[in-house]
């Protein structure tokens, strides 16, 4: 069959190119969804220890924020569409290895390789959103499907998730990749000009850089959790991390073309929404990762009754996700941010009283339909407050760093609400250990909401006040 040429691609309408770009980016949504639900048939079935389980989503977040500034970088130098088609292809083909993986070693590898996958797939949805569709309402709306379809993935994942791992296999969930992967694959082909290649060099320093400080910081924060903080291994894995980060800012302040222009953190508000992204995503991750155990082994839900059990938080996310362009015009990007964030918090902070006896309809399902509020107001304006004002020959770095936060929320505030959650725990066991972790995790989950609220409060509500 002939490949189109890329006026014919051209030619196609935004909308069939926002439907790529959102059906790419629903896969790697549904993929997060349906690991989760799926995680205690998976520790089962391949032998993972308490913390070890942490891997599963680490390994993933880790490869998948590490080179996401390299990926972003080569999305504007080699061609978008191009890193579009190869994030696709490594994705799928990362899929087909999870769901054969037989070991827990072969599992984190292939995570970590399908990780690889999404950071180079990711960046390139979110540029190529931007350059299609131009700021303003357009693009708000863009924003808003963008974050809304992942609210629908999210439901369709945790429900998908826990039914195939209860009634047939969780390894089935990571095979339905391959016919997604490839049909996109075909349509980026047929629908998508590739954008003007920019000459320029890889800063392959500042990834090694960020990638293995990242890495190492995480695998410090999640050892701690069984060998203790005064562990040698612990410690020199800390120090190390933070050296590396350090050698990476001093790395891209001289690099020429550094894979994360420092220029993008001269606005506050980019800045304030970098940060705020990072605790919003890790609070979120620490409810879902300690939730779906709760939900199992506390209370002792089946898989396919523990996804549909999150339903009250995810559908009542996806109504409000939609309502976000609406709601953006009335009352500000920042203003509607912080109610978002509000909502989230009185939702995780009454989530944390759950405990042994806890009923579901008002200990669980009342406080998921805060969190699910919350979540759909605050997602759209996080990702538009992030890449606002930046111009088109930087919109593949902006959206790397967006997506950067939004993996290093994921990966390092999960690496410390794991370790905070086992803080005093030495003496408990089964069912009341992880009670235990439970509180604390989403105790500290509500603190990063309560420390991304403030940010927010600061730095862009005032700026929202003043433009307005």
């Amino acid at each position: 069959m002939k490949n189109p040429s890329p006026a014919d691609a051209a030619s196609a309408s935004p909308n069939a190119i926002l439907a790529i770009i959102l059906v790419s980016y629903v896969m790697i949504v549904l993929d997060t969804s349906i690991v989760l639900t799926g995680l205690p048939k998976i520790q089962q079935e391949l032998g993972f220890g308490d913390t070890g389980l942490a891997w599963v989503q680490s390994a993933y977040t880790l490869c998948f924020g590490g080179f996401l500034l390299l990926a972003a970088r080569a999305g504007d130098t080699c061609g978008r569409r191009r890193m579009l088609v190869a994030g696709l292809a490594l994705f799928t083909v990362a899929s087909l290895a999870i769901g054969l993986a037989r070991s827990p070693a072969m599992m984190v590898a292939a995570r970590a390789i399908q990780g690889l996958g999404a950071a180079i797939l990711a960046p390139s949805t979110l540029a190529l959103l931007q350059t299609t569709f131009a700021e303003g309402r357009e693009r708000t709306r863009a924003i808003a499907l963008y974050s809304a379809v992942a609210g629908i993935a999210a439901s369709v994942g945790l429900v998908l998730g826990g039914v195939l791992a209860e009634w047939l296999s969780w390894r089935v969930g990571f095979f339905i990749n391959l016919p997604i992967g490839i049909a996109m694959i075909w349509a980026a082909r047929r629908h998508i000009a590739e954008s003007e290649p920019a000459a320029g060099r890889f800063d392959v320093a500042g990834a090694a850089a960020s990638t293995l400080g990242m890495t190492a910081l995480v695998y410090g924060l999640i050892r701690s959790a069984s060998a203790g903080w005064g562990d040698g291994i612990t410690r020199a894995a800390l120090a190390a991390g933070l050296l590396l980060l350090a050698a990476f800012i001093a790395i891209e302040r001289r690099a020429a073309q550094p894979i994360m222009p420092l220029r993008l953190f001269a606005s506050r508000q980019r800045s304030a929404a970098y940060a705020a992204r990072v605790l919003f995503l890790g609070a979120m991750i620490g409810f879902f990762f300690f939730g779906t155990q709760f939900l199992q082994v506390v209370l002792h839900y089946s898989p396919s009754l523990t996804g549909m059990a999150f339903l009250p938080m995810t559908l009542v996310n996806f109504a409000v996700a939609l309502r976000v362009p609406a709601l953006t015009r009335r009352f500000g990007n920042g203003p509607l941010l912080a109610m978002g964030l509000a909502c989230g918090l009185a939702g995780m902070a009454w989530l944390s009283l759950a405990g042994v006896a806890t009923p579901y309809w008002l200990g669980v399902a009342l406080p998921m339909v805060l969190i699910g509020a919350g979540q759909g107001m605050a997602l759209s304006p996080l990702t538009a407050a992030g890449v606002q004002g930046v111009n088109k020959a930087d919109a593949g770095a902006a959206s790397g760093i967006v997506n950067v936060a939004h993996q290093l929320g994921n990966s390092l505030g999960l690496a410390v609400l794991v370790a905070i959650s086992a803080l005093g725990a030495r003496k408990l066991a089964g069912v009341a250990l992880l009670a235990h972790r439970v509180t604390f995790a989403l105790s500290s989950a509500a603190a990063m909401l309560a420390l991304a609220l403030l940010l927010v409060l600061v730095f862009l509500v005032r700026q929202d006040k003043k433009t307005r």
